[in-house]
């Protein structure tokens, strides 16, 4: 005989790492082009507000289970995303500089906790779409000198610019994320001067994030 006392398994409370099991399922939906960018967004500020089990269910009944999906050893590694992106391997070097010519980081690499980014007479890059990061909080010290440091960052990581343009600029674009950052997503502070230069902060997406119709283009 069965206990009517007891509660159907979609009233039971969903714990932390239930809702982490299923922002896991919305990122590879998203990194394999089953949800939009701004489905994503919706479902995963959804997750982190589910209480029940219940709740969780309608987010993913239409997304394949992790165990049935296809074989994987063809295909290139799953893009991490948000917390994922803290590592504790050792940092692929602590500064860029530019002397009248140009300088750049991109595609996996790993950023030092303070990282220096100096341009004089020439130009910074520095790509944070597909980098890790050795600490959830991260500091780049970003000064142009009649120059241009541009940092580009994806939607899955916070930012905070603070610097100075004298006779320049230093500024964001490019607005708020995206989608909702998760939990212990890396913070990346960028700090520093632009005298007669320029500093330049700007969001685009990332190569595998399908682009919204009629959205600006993103290089």
């Amino acid at each position: 005989m069965s206990d009517s006392s007891l509660p159907d398994r979609g009233d039971l409370r969903a714990s932390d790492a239930d809702r982490d099991r299923a922002a896991a399922r919305l990122r590879e939906a998203l990194a394999e082009g089953r949800l939009t960018p701004d489905e994503h967004s919706e479902r995963l500020d959804a997750v982190y507000r589910a209480k029940t089990l219940g709740d969780l269910a309608p987010l993913l009944r239409d997304l394949p289970e992790t165990s049935e999906s296809p074989d994987l050893s063809f295909r290139s590694p799953r893009p991490v995303y948000g917390r994922e992106r803290v590592v504790t391997t050792n940092p692929d070097g602590i500064f860029s500089f530019a002397l009248m010519g140009a300088a750049e980081r991109s595609g996996q690499w790993t950023v030092a906790r303070t990282y220096q980014a100096l341009a004089v007479m020439g130009g910074v890059e520095l790509d944070l779409r597909e980098a890790r990061f050795t600490s959830p909080h991260t500091t780049i010290v970003a000064n142009a000198l009649m120059g241009a440091v541009q940092i580009i960052v994806p939607d899955d990581i916070e930012v905070r610019v603070n610097g100075v343009g004298i006779m320049g600029a230093y500024e964001a674009k490019g607005g708020a994320p995206a989608s909702v950052l998760e939990p212990g997503a890396p913070v990346v502070r960028i700090v520093g001067v632009a005298l007669m230069g320029a500093v330049e902060v700007v969001r685009k997406r990332r190569k595998h994030q399908k682009k919204e119709k009629g959205s600006d283009r993103d290089d």
